[in-house]
Protein backbone atom coordinates (compact mmCIF):
# COMPACT_ATOMS: atom_id res chain seq x y z
CA UNK A 1 0.00 0.00 0.00
CA UNK A 2 1.76 3.39 -1.21
CA UNK A 3 1.23 6.01 1.30
CA UNK A 4 0.07 9.43 -0.01
CA UNK A 5 -2.10 12.20 1.76
CA UNK A 6 -5.14 10.64 0.28
CA UNK A 7 -4.45 7.30 1.85
CA UNK A 8 -3.48 9.15 5.07
CA UNK A 9 -6.72 11.02 5.36
CA UNK A 10 -8.58 7.86 4.95
CA UNK A 11 -6.59 6.20 7.55
CA UNK A 12 -7.31 8.80 9.93
CA UNK A 13 -11.12 8.26 9.14
CA UNK A 14 -10.90 4.43 9.81
CA UNK A 15 -9.08 4.91 13.07
CA UNK A 16 -12.19 7.53 13.73
CA UNK A 17 -14.77 5.51 12.54
CA UNK A 18 -13.59 3.08 14.91
CA UNK A 19 -13.64 5.10 17.61
CA UNK A 20 -17.69 5.85 16.94
CA UNK A 21 -18.34 2.74 17.23
CA UNK A 22 -16.61 1.86 20.39
CA UNK A 23 -18.03 4.91 21.90
CA UNK A 24 -21.68 4.60 20.53
CA UNK A 25 -24.19 4.19 23.16
CA UNK A 26 -27.35 2.78 20.61
CA UNK A 27 -27.05 0.31 18.14
CA UNK A 28 -27.83 3.24 15.04
CA UNK A 29 -24.21 5.30 16.11
CA UNK A 30 -22.68 1.75 16.01
CA UNK A 31 -24.47 1.23 12.34
CA UNK A 32 -23.26 4.31 11.98
CA UNK A 33 -19.58 3.76 12.93
CA UNK A 34 -19.52 0.72 10.89
CA UNK A 35 -20.36 2.25 7.57
CA UNK A 36 -17.41 5.11 8.15
CA UNK A 37 -15.17 2.14 8.14
CA UNK A 38 -16.50 0.27 5.64
CA UNK A 39 -16.14 3.26 2.87
CA UNK A 40 -12.72 4.56 4.48
CA UNK A 41 -11.40 1.01 4.05
CA UNK A 42 -12.00 0.65 0.28
CA UNK A 43 -9.67 3.68 -0.84
CA UNK A 44 -7.06 2.05 1.13
CA UNK A 45 -6.74 -0.72 -0.87
CA UNK A 46 -7.73 0.32 -4.10
CA UNK A 47 -4.87 0.31 -6.93
CA UNK A 48 -5.64 1.74 -10.47
CA UNK A 49 -3.03 -0.76 -11.69
CA UNK A 50 -4.17 -3.85 -10.37
CA UNK A 51 -7.30 -5.35 -11.24
CA UNK A 52 -6.63 -7.88 -8.05
CA UNK A 53 -7.40 -4.79 -6.07
CA UNK A 54 -10.79 -3.95 -7.82
CA UNK A 55 -11.81 -7.80 -7.11
CA UNK A 56 -11.25 -7.18 -3.06
CA UNK A 57 -12.56 -4.28 -3.37
CA UNK A 58 -15.85 -5.34 -4.77
CA UNK A 59 -15.67 -8.59 -2.73
CA UNK A 60 -15.46 -6.67 0.49
CA UNK A 61 -18.17 -3.71 -0.30
CA UNK A 62 -20.81 -6.84 -1.04
CA UNK A 63 -19.95 -8.87 1.85
CA UNK A 64 -19.87 -5.81 4.53
CA UNK A 65 -22.92 -4.13 2.46
CA UNK A 66 -24.63 -7.57 3.07
CA UNK A 67 -23.76 -7.14 6.91
CA UNK A 68 -24.78 -3.46 7.18
CA UNK A 69 -27.68 -4.23 5.85
CA UNK A 70 -28.95 -7.30 7.79
CA UNK A 71 -27.72 -5.42 10.82
CA UNK A 72 -30.07 -2.61 10.21
CA UNK A 73 -32.89 -4.72 9.44
CA UNK A 74 -32.48 -6.14 12.56
CA UNK A 75 -32.35 -2.96 14.55
CA UNK A 76 -35.29 -1.77 13.04
CA UNK A 77 -37.39 -5.08 14.06
CA UNK A 78 -38.50 -4.28 17.61
CA UNK A 79 -39.72 -1.00 16.37
CA UNK A 80 -42.65 -2.61 14.36
CA UNK A 81 -43.07 -6.27 16.68
CA UNK A 82 -42.44 -4.47 19.92
CA UNK A 83 -44.91 -6.40 21.39
CA UNK A 84 -43.99 -10.01 20.54
CA UNK A 85 -41.51 -11.46 22.98
CA UNK A 86 -40.85 -14.61 20.40
CA UNK A 87 -39.16 -12.10 18.04
CA UNK A 88 -36.47 -11.21 20.81
CA UNK A 89 -34.14 -13.96 20.09
CA UNK A 90 -34.35 -13.70 16.33
CA UNK A 91 -33.07 -10.55 16.42
CA UNK A 92 -30.24 -11.49 18.19
CA UNK A 93 -29.23 -14.27 16.08
CA UNK A 94 -29.99 -11.65 13.10
CA UNK A 95 -27.13 -9.19 14.75
CA UNK A 96 -24.77 -12.33 15.26
CA UNK A 97 -24.82 -13.12 11.96
CA UNK A 98 -24.16 -9.40 10.58
CA UNK A 99 -21.47 -9.40 12.41
CA UNK A 100 -19.87 -12.80 11.83
CA UNK A 101 -20.28 -12.07 8.20
CA UNK A 102 -18.33 -8.96 8.89
CA UNK A 103 -15.63 -10.37 10.82
CA UNK A 104 -15.16 -13.89 8.32
CA UNK A 105 -16.48 -16.25 11.25
CA UNK A 106 -18.06 -19.25 9.69
CA UNK A 107 -19.94 -20.30 7.88
CA UNK A 108 -19.82 -16.68 6.73
CA UNK A 109 -16.20 -17.04 6.32
CA UNK A 110 -15.66 -17.74 1.90
CA UNK A 111 -15.03 -14.33 1.20
CA UNK A 112 -12.24 -13.54 3.46
CA UNK A 113 -9.27 -16.29 2.07
CA UNK A 114 -10.32 -14.91 -1.53
CA UNK A 115 -9.90 -11.16 -0.96
CA UNK A 116 -6.82 -11.83 1.31
CA UNK A 117 -5.31 -13.27 -2.03
CA UNK A 118 -5.74 -10.01 -4.00
CA UNK A 119 -4.16 -7.99 -1.35
CA UNK A 120 -0.50 -6.98 -0.37
CA UNK A 121 0.39 -7.74 3.17
CA UNK A 122 -0.19 -4.00 4.61
CA UNK A 123 -3.78 -4.38 3.56
CA UNK A 124 -4.05 -8.06 4.83
CA UNK A 125 -2.78 -6.88 8.16
CA UNK A 126 -5.48 -4.20 9.05
CA UNK A 127 -7.85 -6.44 7.04
CA UNK A 128 -7.10 -8.80 10.27
CA UNK A 129 -6.89 -6.62 13.66
CA UNK A 130 -8.23 -3.52 12.96
CA UNK A 131 -11.43 -3.86 10.91
CA UNK A 132 -12.11 -6.73 13.79
CA UNK A 133 -12.17 -4.01 16.68
CA UNK A 134 -15.86 -2.60 16.00
CA UNK A 135 -17.78 -5.71 14.86
CA UNK A 136 -16.40 -7.40 17.62
CA UNK A 137 -17.26 -4.39 20.32
CA UNK A 138 -20.89 -4.53 19.03
CA UNK A 139 -20.93 -8.53 19.20
CA UNK A 140 -19.51 -8.42 23.29
CA UNK A 141 -23.01 -6.61 23.97
CA UNK A 142 -25.18 -9.62 22.54
CA UNK A 143 -24.12 -12.79 24.51
CA UNK A 144 -27.48 -13.92 25.87
CA UNK A 145 -27.68 -16.88 23.19
CA UNK A 146 -24.62 -19.06 23.87
CA UNK A 147 -25.66 -22.22 21.98
CA UNK A 148 -25.52 -20.09 18.56
CA UNK A 149 -22.01 -19.30 19.39
CA UNK A 150 -21.02 -22.35 20.47
CA UNK A 151 -22.14 -23.71 17.19
CA UNK A 152 -20.17 -20.89 15.37
CA UNK A 153 -17.34 -21.24 17.45
CA UNK A 154 -17.24 -25.15 16.63
CA UNK A 155 -17.55 -24.23 12.49
CA UNK A 156 -14.87 -21.76 12.90
CA UNK A 157 -12.36 -23.94 14.80
CA UNK A 158 -13.30 -26.91 12.10
CA UNK A 159 -13.04 -24.72 9.05
CA UNK A 160 -10.23 -22.60 10.13
CA UNK A 161 -8.00 -25.72 10.81
CA UNK A 162 -8.87 -28.16 8.25
CA UNK A 163 -9.32 -25.38 5.23
CA UNK A 164 -5.40 -24.60 5.36
CA UNK A 165 -4.02 -27.70 5.14
CA UNK A 166 -4.02 -28.00 1.06
CA UNK A 167 -2.78 -24.24 1.17
CA UNK A 168 0.41 -23.12 -0.74
CA UNK A 169 -0.40 -19.80 -0.26
CA UNK A 170 0.47 -18.07 2.82
CA UNK A 171 -2.10 -15.02 2.70
CA UNK A 172 -4.85 -18.10 2.31
CA UNK A 173 -3.15 -19.77 5.16
CA UNK A 174 -3.34 -16.92 7.49
CA UNK A 175 -6.90 -16.02 6.62
CA UNK A 176 -7.74 -19.35 7.41
CA UNK A 177 -6.05 -19.31 10.93
CA UNK A 178 -7.39 -15.92 11.70
CA UNK A 179 -11.11 -17.62 11.25
CA UNK A 180 -9.83 -20.30 13.79
CA UNK A 181 -8.91 -17.58 15.96
CA UNK A 182 -12.35 -16.00 15.47
CA UNK A 183 -13.58 -18.99 17.04
CA UNK A 184 -11.38 -18.64 20.07
CA UNK A 185 -12.35 -15.45 20.74
CA UNK A 186 -15.86 -16.04 20.45
CA UNK A 187 -15.23 -18.26 22.86
CA UNK A 188 -13.64 -16.59 25.67
CA UNK A 189 -16.67 -13.51 24.76
CA UNK A 190 -19.11 -16.04 26.00
CA UNK A 191 -17.17 -16.44 29.48
CA UNK A 192 -15.11 -13.71 29.73
CA UNK A 193 -15.34 -9.89 29.79
CA UNK A 194 -11.28 -9.70 28.98
CA UNK A 195 -11.62 -10.53 25.46
CA UNK A 196 -10.10 -7.96 24.05
CA UNK A 197 -6.61 -9.46 25.66
CA UNK A 198 -7.14 -12.02 23.19
CA UNK A 199 -7.51 -9.23 20.56
CA UNK A 200 -4.67 -7.52 21.59
CA UNK A 201 -1.73 -11.15 21.49
CA UNK A 202 -3.63 -12.06 18.22
CA UNK A 203 -3.30 -8.64 16.78
CA UNK A 204 0.77 -8.49 17.83
CA UNK A 205 1.28 -11.73 16.67
CA UNK A 206 -0.36 -10.69 12.75
CA UNK A 207 1.06 -7.41 12.57
CA UNK A 208 4.78 -9.14 12.99
CA UNK A 209 4.19 -11.69 10.76
CA UNK A 210 3.11 -9.67 8.10
CA UNK A 211 5.98 -7.07 8.34
CA UNK A 212 8.36 -9.63 8.15
CA UNK A 213 6.83 -11.35 5.01
CA UNK A 214 6.10 -7.80 3.70
CA UNK A 215 10.10 -7.33 4.56
CA UNK A 216 10.82 -10.77 2.74
CA UNK A 217 8.26 -9.90 -0.15
CA UNK A 218 7.00 -13.03 0.18
CA UNK A 219 3.43 -14.74 -0.81
CA UNK A 220 3.89 -18.32 -1.28
CA UNK A 221 5.26 -21.29 0.51
CA UNK A 222 7.98 -22.43 -1.79
CA UNK A 223 9.31 -18.77 -2.05
CA UNK A 224 10.41 -18.97 1.57
CA UNK A 225 13.14 -21.47 0.29
CA UNK A 226 14.52 -19.41 -2.45
CA UNK A 227 14.63 -16.11 -1.06
CA UNK A 228 18.01 -16.76 0.49
CA UNK A 229 16.75 -16.57 4.03
CA UNK A 230 19.95 -15.85 7.12
CA UNK A 231 19.90 -17.97 9.96
CA UNK A 232 18.43 -15.01 12.17
CA UNK A 233 15.66 -14.55 9.23
CA UNK A 234 15.15 -18.69 9.63
CA UNK A 235 14.58 -18.39 13.75
CA UNK A 236 12.60 -15.29 13.90
CA UNK A 237 10.04 -16.76 10.61
CA UNK A 238 10.35 -20.18 12.71
CA UNK A 239 9.48 -18.35 15.86
CA UNK A 240 6.05 -16.39 14.32
CA UNK A 241 4.91 -19.23 13.18
CA UNK A 242 4.83 -21.30 15.55
CA UNK A 243 3.86 -18.80 17.84
CA UNK A 244 0.78 -18.17 15.85
CA UNK A 245 -0.40 -22.10 15.78
CA UNK A 246 -0.10 -21.67 19.44
CA UNK A 247 2.71 -23.78 20.89
CA UNK A 248 4.41 -22.78 24.04
CA UNK A 249 6.48 -20.93 25.30
CA UNK A 250 6.00 -18.47 23.06
CA UNK A 251 3.11 -15.75 22.73
CA UNK A 252 0.32 -17.34 20.90
CA UNK A 253 -0.27 -19.51 23.65
CA UNK A 254 -0.71 -17.28 26.19
CA UNK A 255 -4.07 -16.20 24.50
CA UNK A 256 -5.20 -19.95 24.26
CA UNK A 257 -4.49 -20.60 27.83
CA UNK A 258 -6.57 -17.74 29.06
CA UNK A 259 -9.24 -19.57 26.99
CA UNK A 260 -8.91 -23.10 28.32
CA UNK A 261 -8.26 -22.04 31.88
CA UNK A 262 -12.00 -20.31 31.48
CA UNK A 263 -13.48 -23.46 29.66
CA UNK A 264 -12.03 -25.05 32.44
CA UNK A 265 -13.61 -23.14 35.33
CA UNK A 266 -16.98 -23.55 33.46
CA UNK A 267 -16.72 -26.78 33.18
CA UNK A 268 -17.13 -27.10 29.07
CA UNK A 269 -14.43 -30.22 28.98
CA UNK A 270 -16.08 -31.28 25.40
CA UNK A 271 -15.63 -28.46 23.17
CA UNK A 272 -12.17 -27.43 25.20
CA UNK A 273 -10.99 -30.56 23.68
CA UNK A 274 -12.70 -30.37 20.30
CA UNK A 275 -11.09 -26.55 19.97
CA UNK A 276 -7.44 -28.61 21.35
CA UNK A 277 -7.49 -30.88 18.78
CA UNK A 278 -8.49 -28.39 15.93
CA UNK A 279 -6.04 -26.11 16.92
CA UNK A 280 -2.97 -29.43 16.88
CA UNK A 281 -4.35 -29.37 12.85
CA UNK A 282 -3.65 -25.78 12.81
CA UNK A 283 -0.01 -26.31 14.37
CA UNK A 284 0.37 -29.24 12.04
CA UNK A 285 0.50 -27.48 9.16
CA UNK A 286 2.35 -24.63 10.48
CA UNK A 287 5.34 -26.91 11.35
CA UNK A 288 4.95 -29.22 7.62
CA UNK A 289 5.52 -25.62 6.29
CA UNK A 290 8.53 -24.57 8.54
CA UNK A 291 10.24 -28.03 8.62
CA UNK A 292 11.52 -27.78 4.61
CA UNK A 293 12.12 -24.29 5.30
CA UNK A 294 14.62 -24.48 8.54
CA UNK A 295 16.03 -28.00 6.65
CA UNK A 296 16.79 -26.21 4.26
CA UNK A 297 20.31 -25.40 3.29
CA UNK A 298 21.16 -21.48 4.62
CA UNK A 299 23.09 -19.55 1.54
CA UNK A 300 23.30 -15.69 1.75
CA UNK A 301 24.00 -13.50 -1.64
CA UNK A 302 26.48 -10.66 -1.70
CA UNK A 303 23.99 -8.77 -2.33
CA UNK A 304 21.51 -8.93 -0.12
CA UNK A 305 20.92 -5.79 2.11
CA UNK A 306 21.20 -7.26 5.28
CA UNK A 307 22.04 -4.11 7.18
CA UNK A 308 21.47 -3.35 10.61
CA UNK A 309 17.83 -2.02 11.06
CA UNK A 310 16.69 -5.55 9.41
CA UNK A 311 18.79 -7.22 12.21
CA UNK A 312 17.14 -5.31 14.60
CA UNK A 313 14.12 -5.69 13.78
CA UNK A 314 14.69 -9.75 13.28
CA UNK A 315 15.41 -9.39 17.09
CA UNK A 316 12.73 -7.27 18.58
CA UNK A 317 10.52 -10.15 16.85
CA UNK A 318 12.33 -12.61 18.54
CA UNK A 319 12.12 -11.00 21.77
CA UNK A 320 8.50 -10.28 21.77
CA UNK A 321 7.73 -13.92 20.69
CA UNK A 322 10.19 -15.62 23.30
CA UNK A 323 10.84 -13.50 26.40
CA UNK A 324 7.63 -11.69 27.20
CA UNK A 325 5.91 -14.25 27.55
CA UNK A 326 8.14 -15.69 29.99
CA UNK A 327 8.37 -12.48 31.55
CA UNK A 328 4.45 -12.08 32.06
CA UNK A 329 4.08 -15.76 33.38
CA UNK A 330 7.04 -15.33 35.61
CA UNK A 331 4.86 -11.59 37.18
CA UNK A 332 1.85 -14.16 37.42
CA UNK A 333 3.75 -16.02 40.37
Amino acid sequence: MIMNSNKILFLIILVLSTIITMSSNNWLGMWMGLEINLMSFIPLISNSKSKKSSQAMMTYFLTQSIGSIMLLFSITLPIMFSYYEFMTDLIKILILISIMIKIGAAPFHLWLPEMMTNMNWIECMILMTWQKIAPLIIMSNIMSLNWFMYLSVIMSVTVGSIGGLNQTSLRKILAYSSINHMGWMMMFMTMNLSWYKYLIIYSLLIIMICLFLNMKNVYFMNQLNSSSPSLMEKLTCFILFLSMGGLPPFMGFLSKWMVIQSMMNSSMYIIMVMMMMFSLITLFYYVRMMTSFMLSYSTMNKFVNNNMSNKLMLFMLMFTNFMLPILMTMSFF
